[in-house]
């Protein structure tokens, strides 16, 4: 299973205590995977996620004590009139002349006005049109509305918990995204998947050595070439000075360096000063070398 699937199961077996969070949960079931059926005149709830049809039957048991739920396509949700009148009242679908203009608006703020409740909604959002990528290829969570209206409320609940989300158009949808690793952990945190959140925090921490530690290779790999190359630019003066200048005529000082450095071509600015008779620092060492430098240069030009 797909780490987003392991998500919305996870979500789907969450199921809040407060009628009021059910209501609400449920709603997000309705506008997102909801539609009508029957001229427009009754619910149904299309969806081949199995989570969703057994999320949405559970709430409606809990929340209204109805048993007899079929989902099932373009066909009626709810058993008779009355219960979904019940039903339609409840998560304020009245608002609307058509109950299928009600479905494809935003969500009624009298049932995510609470935090508890937003925390419900986007649970049910996510299970509904959420999906988010192999955390081990890239950090990425959506929602796809298919209304511009929906996706900017999911975006504001989203924004409530101070999590930075935007939406962008993608064909005939509105999606709702984040990008950022951190604000995915936080969103996950806040619909009450703990599970894949730790999983997710792992991925992101064994990431994040592996990026860390193929920094320092790199930054390793860059220094010894810059002091392999510089060691050998050293080697290729003094060789010069040695045969076009000789050390016998340099000075004491740095006629021992150049000897010092043709006997330790490998070795270190530090640990060639310790060789030096007395000792001198890396600053007097490079000192010197720079010295042995700009008398080769001269010879050449």
């Amino acid at each position: 299973m797909s780490f987003s699937g392991t998500v919305k199961e996870e979500l789907a077996m969450q199921i809040s205590s407060a009628r009021h969070c059910q209501l609400a949960e449920l709603a997000a079931l309705i506008h997102f995977c909801g539609s009508t059926c029957e001229g427009g005149t009754h619910l149904c709830l299309e969806t081949e996620n199995e989570a969703v049809a057994r999320k949405c039957f559970t709430l409606l048991k809990k929340t209204f004590n109805i048993d007899n739920v079929v989902i099932k396509g373009k066909s009626r949700m709810l058993p008779d009139d009355a219960t979904e009148s019940k039903v339609i009242q409840a998560l304020h679908l009245r608002g609307q002349e058509k109950i299928s203009d009600a479905v494809k608006a935003p969500a009624s703020s009298l049932l995510i006005k609470n935090s508890c409740c937003a925390r419900a909604y986007l649970r049910g959002a996510f299970i509904c049109i959420g999906s988010m990528s192999d955390p081990e290829k890239s950090y990425h969570l959506e929602f796809v509305c298919s209304e511009r209206a929906q996706a900017e409320q999911l975006k504001d609940v989203i924004w409530e918990f101070q999590i930075e989300a935007k939406v962008i158009k993608r064909k005939k949808y509105s999606v709702v995204y984040l990008k950022e690793g951190a604000g995915i952990v936080d969103l996950l945190n806040v619909m009450g998947a703990h599970v894949s959140l730790m999983k997710l925090e792992n991925l992101r921490i064994v990431k994040e050595m592996r990026n860390s530690i193929n920094r320092r290779v790199n930054c390793e790999t860059a220094n010894i070439s810059k002091t392999v190359t510089a060691a050998s630019k050293q080697i290729e003066d003094i060789l010069l000075i040695r045969d076009k200048y000789g050390f016998e005529n340099l000075p004491d000082n740095l006629r021992q360096m150049a000897e010092i450095r043709l006997e330790y071509p490998d070795v270190a600015l530090k640990e060639l000063g310790g060789y030096l008779d007395p000792a001198v620092g890396k600053s007097g060492v490079n000192h010197r070398l720079r010295r042995l430098s700009e008398i080769a240069d001269g010879i050449r030009s």
